[in-house]
């Protein structure tokens, strides 16, 4: 029987050793924030998969943190699915993303939602989708999760803090809570070790109401 090679991560992709960050499968993209990059595999935000913010409630800066990662795709439309306030152009401008490269879309039930957000995914023409649910079953989040990974858009499930508790397929997972100068991020779950201590997000401060962008 031949030994294991010194490193055993090489004979796949998709091993990695407990004390390290694991390889990104596919494409990410920089979340422009050098803290928070180091702290994922692929230096980024996945594309591809399933990454849910967990939020302590929307406009505490959730959106300004994706900022950097949505202007990067804005070549490309970004859908904003069930978002909890009426977007609005100028503070989207603020964020780099032009008036004509969003969509928003509106659904009257859960099952609506989640069937347009697995449409936008297998259509593969937008760059980014940001889905807001309050409540989700663990099967919708494996169907969502699949969708994705046929694709190569960035697909961000905004939750509840309370659903840190709940089982998820998502490759990422990051509990968000406000702070006085930007954020707390909690690193819930990544494809490599366990993050204990809190990290820090200094945002960029914005001229435009947290509510009116959004986060």
């Amino acid at each position: 029987m031949s030994a294991l090679p010194p490193h055993v991560e090489s004979i796949h992709p998709a091993l990695w050793r407990g004390a390290q960050l694991a390889r990104a499968h596919g494409r990410t993209v920089d979340t422009g924030y050098a803290a928070l990059s180091a702290e994922l595999p692929g230096g980024g935000w996945p594309l591809g998969a399933l990454v849910e913010l967990l939020v302590q409630q929307p406009g505490i800066g959730e959106m300004r943190l994706l900022k950097p990662a949505l202007a990067e795709l804005s070549a490309l439309p970004v859908v904003l699915l069930q978002p909890p306030h009426i977007p609005n152009s100028l503070a989207f401008s603020y964020l780099g993303l032009p008036v004509d490269r969003l969509i928003r879309l509106r659904a009257p039930k859960t099952a609506d939602a989640l069937w347009c957000a697995e449409r936008v995914l297998q259509a593969k023409s937008c760059g980014a989708l940001i889905l807001w649910q309050q409540h989700i079953r663990t099967e919708a989040l494996r169907r969502l999760h699949l969708a994705a990974q046929a694709s190569e858009t960035l697909l961000v499930l905004m939750r509840p803090l309370a659903s840190a508790q709940d089982a998820s397929p998502a490759t990422l997972r990051l509990a968000v809570r406000p702070a006085n100068d930007g954020l707390v991020v909690d690193v819930i779950k990544r494809r490599g070790p366990t993050r204990m201590e809190t990290l820090p997000i200094t945002l960029q401060p914005s001229p435009i109401s947290p509510t009116s962008i959004m986060g």
